[in-house]
């Protein structure tokens, strides 16, 4: 037994010098920093300097529009995150369980498809008002007042009633975890359980309410389908039609700037929002959570608001979907259907199988290569998920450009050929834009079942003779099939549902699901694309499930029944 301890220190001793692994992981960060390091150097030395005109008449309207949807989303999704895991996690009242699963199932969704369905339904052309106007008589517009859709606050409702349930599964995990005797004390001490969660549960909360606000706004600050149909001229809408509509790339990368600070204070403000409070466990023994029993009238009360946010964030966009799906499903063109099935379906295997290449090669590095460069070199990594999809798209496409037009000419020089656009003009340049924005989702999978793999098993390996790569390749990867799957199928997922970096970067003539769907009710047809929504939803649900499950499964210690 004396031989294994050395041998774990020789091992340890000699995977420091390992320059392979730390080269490798070197050049992956340069190519998911590629596209935040282009727009830099565009911003600062672009062709015709519109900054002023910029600063005079795009960005104060654009920034002003961006933070109040910022604060708006903000507000309202830890609002209703909150208070439903708060209430499905202390109360046993009709259909928690279900309800449960139920309120997670809005982030399948994408919010670009949800604000479609809501515009399709709530326009002056839309079955609601039609059917106010048959059966109170009114004639036009002038006659009645209704709540426009299309505005801020409809774009804070639509966007708000997907999102909820990123700070839903955080808030409800950290309550979950959180010690039942803390929140009893509170109790004994004389608190009524809405002053035990004030004083103390949601302050204990705050750092997973943190996250969850912040994974909301970002996916906010990413989106362009769902603000741009409804009118709201945010800093996405802006980069975008700087760069098509005015052909200006210069101005693009300027606004883009103004973005990556936008990410930047969001970060900021999220650890400033956790504060520096630690909170842990000090025993291993937990107990069950001792749910408070909601019964009668009221029981089926808070189960129906507890139900709301599901309904309006799912079951109504879901039920506009099914309907034209059924009219239209039979004079659709199938085979224009299964072709644009198909390039989302090839785009998102190759972006999954790239993006989990990447993260075990980043992650594996860091394990036999640990020093100085390759720890936060991971973590630099993962956050191309900050990363809005249009700056993405405008960071890729130059420097892409720039390696197409050098192959051309040396092509035309040497073989007196023209290669054409090899990178930039192919489907290329939207897989690397889907693998540098969802990397961060397969490293943390790949990290996590590479924690779970004792270091024996490595010092094992290398002192049978095998390298690095062997071990890896024989002893590890069985092992991360698991880990390796599960963050394939997230990037998959996430990758059908992408919108700007694909409306931005995709060839001539080459459509996805997502794209189809945009072109469409940009046209006010959006009946035509409910087949596309209703498939992107349907792929959707299952990652949204799984992580429900992995979530909200159990607290530590054992199980909590909760």
């Amino acid at each position: 037994m004396v031989g294994v301890p050395r041998a774990i220190a020789s091992w340890r001793a000699r995977r420091s010098v390992s320059p392979a692994w730390t080269i490798t992981a070197a050049l992956i960060l340069g190519i998911m920093l590629l596209p935040v390091v282009t727009i830099a150097i565009l911003a600062l030395t672009p062709t015709d300097n519109i900054w002023p005109h910029l600063v005079s008449t795009v960005l104060p309207r654009a920034l002003h529009q961006t933070v109040l949807l910022l604060i708006g989303v903000g507000l309202l999704t830890l609002a209703i995150g909150t208070a439903t895991a708060w209430f499905v996690t202390m109360y046993r009242f009709p259909g928690r369980t279900l309800i449960d699963r139920l309120l997670v199932i809005p982030l399948a969704m994408p919010t670009y498809i949800v604000a479609y369905c809501y515009g399709d339904l709530l326009d002056y052309a839309g079955p609601v008002q039609s059917w106010l106007r048959a059966v109170f008589g009114w004639t036009s517009v002038r006659d009645y007042w209704f709540p426009e859709i299309r505005s801020l606050g409809g774009g804070v409702l639509v966007l708000s009633l997907v999102l909820y349930p990123y700070v839903y599964l955080t808030a409800r995990a950290s309550f979950v975890q959180q010690s039942v005797c803390v929140l009893e004390v509170a109790r004994t001490l004389g608190r009524t359980a809405l002053g035990t969660f004030w004083s103390v549960a949601l302050p204990l909360a705050r750092p997973a309410l943190a996250a969850g606000v912040a994974l909301a706004l970002m996916e906010c600050l990413n989106d362009i389908g769902a603000v741009q149909y409804l009118g709201i001229e945010t800093l996405t809408v802006s980069v975008y039609t700087t760069w098509l509509q005015r052909s200006n790339l210069g101005g693009a990368a300027q606004l883009a700037t103004v973005m990556l600070l936008f990410v930047a204070a969001l970060f900021a403000a999220e650890r400033l929002a956790r504060g520096r409070g630690r909170f842990h466990h000090t025993t291993g023994r937990y107990r069950s959570i001792p749910f408070s029993d909601v019964e009668g009238w009221r029981g089926y009360l808070a189960a129906a608001i507890c139900t709301l946010p599901f309904i309006f964030g799912f079951l109504v966009p879901f039920a506009v979907l099914i309907r034209p799906t059924i009219r239209f499903g039979l004079e659709a063109d199938l085979a224009g259907f299964w072709k644009t099935a198909g390039n989302s379906v090839m785009l998102s295997v190759l972006a999954a199988l790239l993006a989990v290449s990447c993260a075990l090669v980043m992650a594996y590095a860091q394990r036999v290569a640990s020093n100085r460069f390759t720890r936060p070199a991971v973590q630099m990594a993962g956050l191309g998920y900050a990363v809005p999809g249009t700056v993405l798209a405008l960071g890729l496409l130059i420097p892409l450009a720039r390696l197409d037009n050098a192959v051309d000419a040396l092509a035309r020089e040497w073989l007196g050929i023209s290669t054409g656009l090899l990178l930039s003009g192919s489907i290329v340049a939207i897989v690397l834009a889907y693998t540098i924005r969802f990397l961060a989702v397969s490293l943390g999978s790949v990290e996590a079942g590479l924690q779970r793999i004792s270091p024996n098993l490595d010092a094992a390996a290398r002192t049978l003779g095998q390298s690095s790569l062997q071990a890896l390749w024989r002893v590890h990867m069985p092992l991360l099939v698991p880990a390796l799957g599960a963050g394939g199928l997230l990037v998959f997922v996430d990758s059908m549902k992408e919108l700007p970096a694909t409306l931005l970067l995709r060839p001539f003539n080459f459509e996805t699901l997502a794209t189809e769907v945009y072109n469409y009710a940009a046209l006010e047809q959006f009946e035509m694309a409910a087949p596309g929504a209703l498939t992107i939803v349907a792929v959707g649900l299952i990652p949204v499930l799984l992580l429900h499950r992995a979530v909200a499964g159990g607290r530590a210690g054992g199980s909590s029944g909760a």
